[in-house]
């Protein structure tokens, strides 16, 4: 019998895991899918000499992570590679936006939009480097966090503290608006924003899309060379070599819970594994506590509160092989690894809220990745390994467009919306379609059955808005791992601080575990004596 039985291997549940094997802990990972990763996982599923990722590609908030980094995965042979340029968001009319690797660089380039706006951001990067790595350490520990929070206090103090908060706070339209004079830096904070299911509008999304913008200058948003598998496979490595066991398609079913307490997990199979310590769960917090525990181990308020629990934005996404590198008409845009496409701000606003009334957007925002232009190993030389994905309604009710897309998602659904998806991105880089030599279409539909954790394609295991983060994650009053259910803990994205591959939630869970132990075997000694 395992110490711990970890429910999941995504990459949340591999640090979890590992954290444990290292505090000498016996550990048994049970993943449902043939192979681990969870969305850490590329393939050669569209063309044999082209490596895609299957789901998530690039990790600002990866290489930002002191839970990662404490991993030391370049022991297990992980190496990180960067496109020459971050990003960029090309307009029609051939300007270009551009996230440089140097922010003298991204402040020149959005100097060209209107006077002043390259100090503008200068400052903006002034204030990250006094106060990012506080933000990072607050932002990766159990809510609340105390240590990091002081030290952030008195960073922000030194910062401007209540002015930067209400910064913050601003939707990240109006953070744009108050911060540049022209349309460059207002769209890169805007569509950084939209990583998430933050509209332009909404309240909080200005200091994500200044989180996101402020990573990537300061640490890019690098690839794992070889492809994203690469990142699972190191901490598998890790895992392995320190005794834990991972064993995949073994789905668990049920947590066994006795007198309060989880105690075991059971399979598909029909197999009982006991757990001595603890069960952790790498799963959304839906499949928690409804599937795996159910409603009669559980407070009727915590059964109440997952009637209001709401999902972030379905997704779509589409791979290719393509001949040649995609031609834009803006030429920065050919060596940034991300590129995002919308019509300004404006555009933004008006593909949020067709989102809002649950209409598939006629004209969708694509995140487009560039990945042999950040990692020349992904396909044959002058040829690009890429993808592209827009947002969705959980539940749509009409299309904008004119393809009647109901979300069945049938072969003609699916057919159409990646039909869209290129259509949006020939109106930046007309000759594109010419390019494609295969292609693979995943419909929200096929993201949930490749991971359960990605409930239609929802890709943060939650929305980010605020009414939903720290300690309303993922219900009000929650807002760390331990759940009502002792020695179960929730080790997913569906905890704080939520989605991104950064591992947080899965060491929080872990040493939540490893503090909760050590208490009770104080108690017992205590007790004896």
């Amino acid at each position: 019998m395992p110490d711990a039985v970890i429910i999941g291997s995504g990459p949340n549940g591999l640090v979890a895991a590992n954290l444990l094997v290292d505090a000498g802990w016996s550990v048994e990972v049970l993943e449902a899918q043939p192979e681990p990763g969870g969305a850490v996982r590329s393939d050669r599923g569209v063309h044999p000499d082209y490596v895609s990722d299957v789901f998530s590609a690039f990790y600002p908030l990866a290489a930002a992570s002191p839970v990662l980094a404490g991993l030391d995965l370049a022991a297990q042979g992980l190496r990180w590679s960067h496109a020459p340029r971050v990003l960029a968001h090309p307009l029609r009319d051939g300007r270009c936006a551009v996230l440089e690797r140097r922010a003298e660089q991204t402040a020149a380039g959005l100097a060209g939009f209107a006077q002043g706006d390259g100090y503008a951001w200068q400052a903006m990067c002034d204030i990250w480097t006094r106060t990012g790595p506080d933000v990072v350490k607050a932002l990766f520990t159990p809510f609340p966090p105390l240590k990091s929070g002081l030290r952030l206090a008195r960073s922000l103090r030194t910062a401007g503290g209540l002015r930067l908060a209400r910064k913050l706070a601003l939707p990240v339209r109006r953070l744009g608006e108050e911060e540049f004079a022209g349309e460059g830096g207002r769209l890169l904070l805007a569509g950084n924003a939209l990583h998430a299911d933050l509209p332009p509008e909404a309240a909080g999304s200005g200091g994500f899309g200044w989180l996101m913008s402020m990573l990537g200058q300061s640490h890019g948003f690098p690839v794992p060379v070889g492809g994203s598998s690469a990142l699972t496979d190191a901490l598998v490595r890790r895992l392995r070599e320190r005794g834990g066991v991972l064993r995949c398609r073994e789905r668990v079913t049920s947590v066994v819970v006795r007198a309060g307490a989880a105690v075991a997990v059971r399979t598909a199979g029909g197999e009982t594994i006991g757990a001595r310590r603890a069960v952790l769960a790498d799963t959304s917090a839906p499949a928690l506590y409804r599937e795996l525990v159910g409603e009669e181990h559980l407070p009727a308020r915590l059964v109440r509160d997952l009637e209001r629990f709401q999902w972030d934005f379905a997704t779509f996404k589409v791979d290719w092989a393509l001949t040649g590198k995609v031609p834009w008409t803006a030429a920065p845009a050919a060596e940034a690894g991300t590129v995002h496409m919308a019509d300004g701000v404006d555009g933004l606003t008006r593909f949020a809220a067709q989102l809002a009334v649950g209409h598939v957007p006629d004209e969708p925002f694509v995140l487009f990745g560039q990945m042999t232009t950040a990692d020349p190993s992904r396909s044959p030389a002058g040829t690009e390994s890429a993808w592209a994905y827009t947002h969705l309604p959980q539940h749509i009710r009409a299309d904008a467009g004119t393809d009647k897309i109901t979300g069945r998602w049938d072969e003609r659904e699916q057919q159409a919306m990646a039909d869209r998806i290129e259509a949006q991105v020939e109106r930046y880089a007309p000759g594109f379609r010419a390019l494609i030599r295969a292609r693979r279409i995943l419909a929200p539909t096929t993201l949930q059955t490749l991971n359960e954790n990605l409930h239609n394609g929802a890709i943060n295991n939650g929305t980010t808005a605020l009414h939903q983060q720290a300690v309303f994650r993922p219900t009000p009053g929650t807002g760390r791992p331990e759940t009502p259910v002792r020695g179960l803990y929730l080790a997913s994205a569906a905890a704080h601080p939520g989605g991104g591959v950064h591992g947080a939630p899965g060491a929080n869970a872990a040493r939540a575990a490893l503090r909760a132990h050590g208490l009770r075997t104080l108690l017992h000694r205590a007790q004896r004596v």
